[in-house]
């Protein structure tokens, strides 16, 4: 019986810190994506005209690993942001959140560029470009 009370709490913890996890992700907003290979160093994802401000963004890669060495946000209004990241993020991996700079009048973002490295002989890999707004 002591075990079985055990397993019931733990399986509740479980669900609950699973709950909590999905919910965060919830506030990100997917704001574009770009396919990227061995071809070129740079790339770059637009973002449609908005409104909002966002406070920190995100680099989530899927289809095979990416290393970033350097993201470059641009902005609506304001100077432009540059983050060294240096980071090789596997399939299914994202970068750190990235926060924002300046206040939210001046972080609408207008485009990301960012500098990397794939694997030659790999796969294509999918870099998206998540946000959350201020």
């Amino acid at each position: 019986m002591r075990k079985a009370k055990w397993a019931g709490i733990a399986a509740t913890l479980a669900l609950a810190l699973f709950a909590v996890a999905s919910q965060a992700d919830c506030d990100w907003q997917r704001l574009g994506a770009r396919e990227v290979d061995h071809r070129v160093d740079h790339d770059q994802i637009d973002v449609d005209k908005n409104e909002q401000p966002f406070k920190s963004i995100q680099l989530r890669v899927q289809g095979s690993p990416v290393e970033f060495n350097k993201v470059t946000v641009f902005f609506e209004k304001g100077p432009e942001q540059v983050v060294d990241i240096r980071e090789q993020i596997q399939a299914g991996g994202k970068t750190r959140q990235i926060d924002l700079q300046g206040d939210s009048a001046q972080r609408r973002i207008s485009r990301v560029v960012f500098n990397y490295r794939t694997d030659e002989a790999g796969r294509k890999a999918v870099v998206e470009l998540w946000g959350i707004s201020s």
